[in-house]
């Protein structure tokens, strides 16, 4: 079966969506001077899709997709680097959460707050998805 689009309501029960909403970081983002001297929020928002079949069944954490795990090495990623594109920040988050192989698809949203005057934030939003086989 194929994969449906993120925001679709899925019709494969073993699908399993998981969300990361507003996790609230500080790095040091963009390209003038003071962006460069001062850390600055981020909000971070990520779906990820995985199939939950074996955590379902036997409800044990060695069969289910560590949250947890992922949102410690985003963090640490995040806070100890140092970014001058959003664009950049956006595809490395996004590339630790596909690393973890049983991903199969990641939305990542990256909200750069108070980047420009009037507006709450900026934000950049990126998607990838894995090659799986014909049994998905």
């Amino acid at each position: 079966m194929p994969l449906h689009a993120l925001n679709d309501q899925h019709l494969d029960h073993d699908l399993a969506t998981i969300r990361i909403k507003n996790l609230r970081l500080r790095t040091y983002i963009g390209i003038k001077e003071e962006e460069i001297r001062n850390r600055q929020d981020v909000v971070i928002n990520a779906v990820i899709r995985y199939r939950a079949d074996r955590a379902v069944k036997f409800n044990h954490i060695d069969q289910a997709l560590n949250y947890r795990t992922i949102t410690k090495h985003l963090i640490a990623h995040v806070e100890e680097n140092r970014f001058l594109l959003l664009e950049r920040m956006t595809r490395e988050v996004l590339d630790i959460i596909m690393s973890y192989e049983q991903v199969l698809t990641a939305q990542v949203e990256i909200d750069k707050l108070h980047a420009l005057r009037f507006s709450d934030s900026v934000s950049i939003t990126l998607s990838d998805s894995r090659e799986v086989g014909s049994d998905v």
